[in-house]
C-alpha cells in the first residue's frame, strides 16, 4: 500500500466532518436568545470554531446575513478572535476569499465591512482600490468612505472640476453631514439642491385634532382615524369639532412642526396622513424622527410604536421596515404631546420619509390626490 494513501483517505472523511462542526457551531450560536438563552451552548460552539481557525472565518462572515444583532456580535467576537490568533501565529488570512466576500453586494454590509477591514491591516492599498467603486454599494459605510473620497478630490479641485465632483458625491451621498457639507459647496458654486428630494422626505399631508391626550391617557385610544382614514370626515375633537386639513412643509429636512404651524396644544395629540405612489410591490424603510410619543400605521396597519416623551430627535431616530404595495398606499401617524411645560418638553414635531437600507431615497411616483392640494399652514 502506498504510504499516502491513508492520510489522503482520512482526509476525505475529516473535510465534512469539519464543515459539520462549523455548521452545528454557527447553528448554536444563532439560537442565542434574550436573557442569555443557550449561551452556554453557544460558549462551547465557540471554541469549536476557534479549534480550525482561519478555515472558518468565511463560513462565520457568511451566517451574518439574516442573524439578529445579538448573533452578529457573537459572529464578530469570535472572527476577530481567529483573525487575531491566526496572525499572531504568523499565519496569512484566507485574502482571496475575503476579498471575493467584501465584493459580494448580497451579502451583509457588516460581515463585508469586517472582512474589510481586516484585509486593510495587512493590505492598505485596498482602500484605493476598492472603494470608488463603491459609491452606490448596499453598505452604508462603504458609501460614506467613497464619497468622503470624492468630497476630499473636490476640495482640491476648481471651478467645474470641483462641481463635477460633488454632484456625483451627492449621489452616494446618505449621511446627513456629507450632505451638508456637498450641498453647501454647489450652492456656493450656484447649483441649486433639493435636500427634501435627496433624502426622500414627505413634505405634503393632510392634518386632523387635537384629540384629548390630557394624563398621557390618548395613546392606546383609538381615535376614529385609526379605524378609517376619511378626508371628508368631522369629528369631536379635544376643543371641538376637527376635521382634516392640508399641512405641508418647506423645511430641507422634512421637519412638519405642529407646535409652530398650528399650536402647541399640551396634553393633545393629532393624526397626519398622506399617500404614497409606488410603481411595484417592493420593501422599503419608512425612517422617523421626533421627541414625541408616536404611532406609524402603513395601509391600515400598526407598523411601529413608541411611548415616550421629550427624548429628543434626530434624523433617521427610527427605522421601520414596511412593505409597499404597487399603486397607492396610505401613511398615518398620531403624533402626541404631554403636558410637561419645562422649555426643552415643548417640541411637538416630527419628520418622515421613505428610503432604501443604505438611507438612499425611494422616491413615489406621483404625488396622490388627497395631497395634491397647496401648501397651506393652519392657525
Amino acid at each position: 500500500m502506498n504510504r499516502f494513501t491513508i492520510p489522503i483517505a482520512m482526509l476525505c472523511l475529516v473535510t465534512p466532518a469539519f464543515a459539520d462542526d462549523a455548521a452545528d457551531a454557527i447553528k448554536a450560536i444563532q439560537s442565542v436568545g434574550e436573557r442569555s438563552k443557550g449561551a452556554t451552548n453557544a460558549r462551547a460552539a465557540v471554541q469549536t470554531l476557534k479549534q480550525h481557525g482561519g478555515k472558518n472565518l468565511l463560513p462565520i462572515l457568511k451566517a451574518f446575513k439574516g442573524s439578529s444583532l445579538l448573533t452578529k456580535n457573537w459572529l464578530r467576537s469570535v472572527f476577530e478572535a481567529i483573525a487575531d490568533a491566526e496572525q499572531k501565529a504568523g499565519r496569512a488570512l484566507p485574502k482571496g476569499d475575503l476579498l471575493t466576500f467584501v465584493k459580494d453586494t448580497s451579502e451583509s454590509p457588516s460581515a463585508r465591512r469586517l472582512a474589510f477591514e481586516w484585509l486593510l491591516q495587512r493590505s492598505p492599498q485596498l482602500e484605493s482600490e476598492l472603494i470608488p467603486g463603491m459609491l452606490l454599494d448596499p453598505s452604508p459605510d462603504f458609501r460614506r468612505d467613497a464619497v468622503r473620497r470624492l468630497i476630499d478630490q473636490a476640495s482640491e479641485a476648481k471651478d467645474d472640476a470641483a462641481t463635477d465632483l460633488y454632484e456625483k458625491a451627492l449621489t452616494g451621498a446618505v449621511h446627513e453631514d456629507q450632505v451638508t457639507t456637498i450641498s453647501k459647496a454647489l450652492k456656493d458654486a450656484g447649483k441649486e439642491v433639493d435636500i427634501s428630494r435627496h433624502f426622500g422626505f414627505l413634505m405634503t399631508w393632510k392634518i386632523i385634532g387635537p384629540f384629548d391626550n390630557k394624563d398621557q391617557k390618548g395613546f392606546p385610544i383609538a381615535y376614529p382615524p385609526e379605524a378609517k382614514v376619511d378626508l371628508s370626515a368631522e369629528y369631536d375633537g379635544q376643543l371641538g369639532k376637527v376635521k382634516w386639513e392640508p399641512i405641508a412643509t418647506d423645511d430641507d429636512y422634512g421637519v412638519l412642526d405642529i407646535g409652530k404651524q398650528i399650536e402647541n396644544y399640551k396634553g393633545s395629540l393629532m393624526y397626519t396622513t398622506t399617500t404614497w405612489q409606488s410603481e411595484k410591490d417592493q420593501a422599503v424603510e419608512i425612517r422617523l424622527g421626533t421627541p414625541n410619543a408616536w404611532k406609524l400605521w402603513v395601509n391600515g396597519a400598526l407598523v411601529f410604536e413608541r411611548e415616550e416623551y421629550h427624548r429628543g430627535t434626530r434624523l433617521d431616530q427610527y427605522k421601520v421596515p414596511v412593505s409597499l404595495k404597487a399603486g397607492s398606499n396610505t401613511i398615518l401617524v398620531k403624533i402626541c404631546q404631554n403636558e410637561q411645560e419645562q422649555s426643552w418638553a415643548q417640541d411637538y414635531k416630527f419628520q418622515l420619509r421613505v428610503c432604501d437600507r443604505t438611507g438612499a431615497a425611494v422616491l413615489p411616483v406621483t404625488q396622490a390626490a388627497a395631497n395634491s392640494t397647496p401648501r397651506k399652514e393652519i392657525r
